[in-house]
């Protein structure tokens, strides 16, 4: 791609209102359609865009493979982890309520951020590692 100057500079200016956008749908999700899943494929989608422009080699020095594995299971452990508080807090496994009891609705909030990050991070990771090991195989 280095002979296609349009299509890098393009893909230059795009990339970071991809990341963007997958943020918004990230952190919006609980007031509007969106959520973990969708920002998570949205912004996997950035690097692939990014893999596909500059190369493998380059993407995987930007977010190495075993990042991107350790973020998948950072993810999973966060959604989990936000289950165990809220039984540990004497609630039901993912009962968000218990966050703020004085404010159920605070703690319901609160709940669905965090369970959304955790999923739009798994997502986001698993994608970018799947990615890797179709676009690597064959390879030495």
């Amino acid at each position: 791609m280095k002979r296609h100057g349009i299509t890098r500079i393009g893909a230059k200016m795009l990339i970071p209102y991809i990341l963007l956008f997958a943020l918004y749908v990230q952190f919006h999700g609980d007031y509007g359609p969106g959520g973990g899943f969708q920002a998570g494929v949205i912004f996997s989608a950035g690097f692939v865009l990014y893999a596909l422009i500059y190369g493998l080699n380059t993407t995987v020095e930007v977010v190495p493979r075993r990042w991107a594995e350790a973020l998948a299971c950072l993810g999973l452990l966060l959604y989990g982890g936000v289950g165990v508080v809220t039984m540990l807090k004497g609630g039901n496994y993912l009962e968000y309520k218990v966050f703020d009891p004085h404010h159920p609705s605070h703690g319901e909030h609160l709940g669905l951020l965090l369970i959304e990050l955790g999923v739009g991070i798994t997502v986001s990771a698993a994608m970018l590692s799947i990615f890797y090991k179709f676009a690597g195989r064959g390879r030495s």
